[in-house]
């Protein structure tokens, strides 16, 4: 940061002069970088709090929809879920540019992240048909179990939202790598280097307009903060 605390003294009236303007030009900079400063402060706050009060209409409506069960009332509970997603999206993406992203390390049980993550989206693998093959991993994980929850999630809902057809396989590679695979559409070669850019959607973006381009982008972002990496393989047509 550039400061003007120790400016020469000036040696005539024009650099005087200069030397006036620069400090009236730094303090009305230091003026609108207060204003901006507290102008996303309380848009931080404004959306942390919305995003936690319309959680709660969501639950009430999760709640009417387990009085009927029938197909109309599980194709919504999943449309619920995914609003619920973006939810969550939001308030992973506030709380990373926080000052306090609340991450709590600890060794945790990978089996019952990852199941948890299933459990969520049950009913996608039953209403589309998609097997699910997935083994014991049988490993512990220094991590944060909520947010890695929350990228397996992300992963899960890409794969079964590109899989017309076939089955998501979940194991362990080696000693220290989770593979979620699927027999999905895949990506196109030019799109690989870019998913996880933000905003970035690609070809199968363009084509699913609900894609947002942001899930794999936060993905990374707490991966990159806990610790762990993520890459992606994939070929057109082969998932």
């Amino acid at each position: 940061t550039v400061t003007l605390e120790h400016l020469p003294r000036p040696w005539n009236t024009l650099e005087a002069d200069y030397q006036a303007l620069l400090r009236a030009l730094d303090a009305q900079r230091r003026e609108q970088e207060g204003k901006l400063g507290s102008q996303y402060r309380d848009m931080m706050e404004y959306y942390t709090i919305w995003a936690h009060q319309i959680k709660t209409p969501i639950a009430a409506m999760h709640l009417l929809l387990q009085e009927e069960d029938s197909p109309r009332s599980r194709a919504l509970g999943e449309e619920l879920q995914r609003i619920e997603q973006y939810v969550q999206m939001v308030l992973g993406y506030l709380r990373l540019d926080s000052e306090s992203t609340d991450f709590v390390l600890r060794r945790c049980d990978l089996d019952a992240v990852v199941r948890q993550a299933v459990r969520n989206y049950a009913g996608s693998f039953i209403r589309k048909k998609i097997a699910l093959d997935y083994q014991p991993l049988r490993v512990q994980v220094l991590t944060d179990e909520k947010w890695l929850r929350f990228v397996i999630e992300q992963v899960l809902s890409n794969a079964l939202k590109y899989t017309r057809a076939g089955k998501v396989t979940i194991s362990l590679e080696g000693e220290a790598t989770l593979v979620i695979a699927d027999t999905g559409i895949g990506i196109a070669p030019e799109d690989l280097p870019r998913v996880f850019e933000r905003g970035f959607t690609g070809c199968n973006g363009r084509v699913d307009q609900r894609s947002s381009g942001i899930g794999l982008y936060l993905c990374r972002r707490i991966l990159k903060q806990l610790g762990h990496g993520i890459r992606i393989t994939s070929a057109p047509g082969q998932g």
